[in-house]
């Protein structure tokens, strides 16, 4: 069993049955050290209308919800991400994804920052995203490039702007 006071690989972290019913977003630092975000409905709710909208866009690939990416600082959670049929292949077996999928979302939370929202684009980015999108409490997108903030997304420009 993993001595939580010590770091872990990823793979050490989904295995131990002590964080298996968490009702927390768990993810972890450059240390290996565990983060842990308490989620409200609404940012259930809000993962659950993107997942059924990309769905409705796109022709190829699946959605994913919670998916682990590893990063140049820890593993990070993307709350809802979507991935190429050829990206899935290479990632669908991995514990953390070695690629990031092609559209990382986060639906931000009253925790978080938007230097940390940044900075998960930054990271997601490094590893193969070609777009992030962030979901604010109200329900509005702000799509980013790994250099720019743009006006909607280029992988999927009929995606709207706001969900209710």
């Amino acid at each position: 069993m993993m001595n939580l006071n010590q770091a872990a690989t990823w793979q050490e972290i989904c295995n131990n049955s002590c964080l298996h019913d968490l009702p927390f977003k768990i993810e972890s630092n450059q240390q290996g050290q565990l983060l842990m975000t308490p989620v409200k409905v609404y940012h259930s709710l809000f993962q659950g209308k993107i997942t059924g909208l990309l769905y409705s866009h796109i022709e190829d690939g699946e959605v994913l919800v919670e998916c682990a990416v590893r990063t140049q600082q820890g593993t990070k959670v993307a709350d809802v991400a979507w991935a190429s049929s050829q990206r899935l292949e290479l990632i669908k077996d991995e514990a953390e994804c070695s690629v990031a999928p092609e559209i990382c979302i986060e639906v931000m939370s009253s925790a978080n920052t938007e230097e940390e929202m940044l900075g998960k684009r930054k990271l997601y980015c490094e590893n193969g995203a070609e777009e992030f999108w962030i979901c604010d409490q109200k329900g509005q997108f702000r799509f980013f490039s790994p250099d720019k903030e743009l006006a909607c997304s280029l992988l999927l420009p009929e995606f709207p702007a706001t969900i209710r």
